[in-house]
């Protein structure tokens, strides 16, 4: 055993040969494989085609049952928190693709929203096409302010407006 270790001790001098002889080899078996081509017809775009935003994206209105929703099990599912949204008012849409006409169309609101504990407080949400899961249907992001309380969206919902 001892025999075998030391018959792969080579002097100095044999290293660089060995080396340069084994980079060779290796690099001639990558020269050897197959050249990359090209796609063919099927290939090319089969169901690549690609997202086709027409701007349809709903009205400010047709979101409020969402965050509702959303509200009640985001504060008692994480915050054990009995607050719920029992009313809205002054429901405006702030901005409608605010920046240009290549990006994911998007309807910006705001509205005030009472809540369970008597307290008027602002939401700011969005509407986005093809925003949901996996790019079906559309998608909301929301933020009522003074409730962000894992700062998702600070300061003060600055991040759920445009």
């Amino acid at each position: 055993m001892r025999d075998l270790f030391t018959s792969l001790r080579k002097p100095a001098s044999l290293k660089k040969p060995l080396l340069g002889a084994a980079l060779g080899a290796v690099f001639g078996l990558l020269a050897v494989g197959q050249a990359a081509e090209a796609a063919n017809p099927l290939e090319l775009n089969f169901w690549l085609s690609g997202p086709k935003y027409d701007g349809r994206v709903a009205s400010c209105e047709s979101a409020l049952g969402t965050i509702t929703s959303q509200f009640h099990e985001k504060e008692s599912t994480y915050w054990n928190s009995a607050l719920e949204i029992t009313a809205y008012g002054r429901i405006h849409e702030t901005a409608f693709r605010p920046w240009q006409t290549d990006n994911i169309p998007r309807r910006y609101c705001s509205g005030d929203v009472m809540l369970s504990d008597g307290k008027l407080r602002t939401v700011h949400y969005s509407i986005i096409e093809d925003g949901g899961f996996a790019g079906y249907d559309q998608g909301l992001e929301w933020c009522v302010t003074g409730l962000d309380r894992n700062w998702a969206y600070n300061p003060a919902c600055k991040a759920a407006r445009p």
